[in-house]
């Protein structure tokens, strides 16, 4: 466990062009934050997701040719309890959980959010177009229950 005594930050967001090479960028932000509330056993999956769920947001964007920016927004609901992750791209459509072959390089995104996270979800609503892909993490359920997968409502959190 990371250390408690220091001040928990609660939240980080980025905007960035659906470029790949902000990736990188996306996870270590995140990574930042969980280390900051000194919740390691978050860390991994709170990466791996972030991850999934950026990529899976510019290459939305780069198939429609959007270039709107992609935000990331990642908190706290609770200093250091339940972790929340966001990320919004201006592309039309939604993510889809896909049956890739097995020798398939893409389409595993939305499977691993599904059974990484302890809830989950894509919202279509609010100003412009595009969508938000949005988990949830630290629940106490265990990571990858994917208790919640498709059903769960997800209502009053966007900063």
């Amino acid at each position: 466990m990371g250390d408690r005594s220091r001040p928990a930050h609660r939240d980080v967001s980025l905007v960035f062009p659906p470029d790949p090479a902000w990736v990188r960028t996306a996870r270590e932000a995140v990574r930042t934050l969980v280390d900051a509330a000194g919740r390691d056993e978050l860390t991994d999956a709170a990466v791996l997701l972030t991850s999934e769920a950026v990529t899976n947001a510019i290459a939305a964007c780069t198939v429609s040719e959007t270039t709107g920016p992609v935000t990331l927004f990642a908190g706290w609901s609770d200093p250091g309890k339940l972790l929340r992750v966001l990320v919004h791209d201006e592309a039309p459509g939604r993510p889809v959980c896909q049956t890739p072959a097995d020798d398939s390089e893409h389409g595993r995104g939305m499977q691993l959010i599904s059974c990484g996270a302890d809830a989950w979800g894509v919202c279509t609503h609010g100003p412009g177009t595009g969508k938000a892909t949005w988990f949830e993490l630290g629940r106490g359920w265990g990571i990858g229950t994917g208790r919640f997968e498709r059903g769960y409502r997800f209502e009053g959190w966007w900063p």
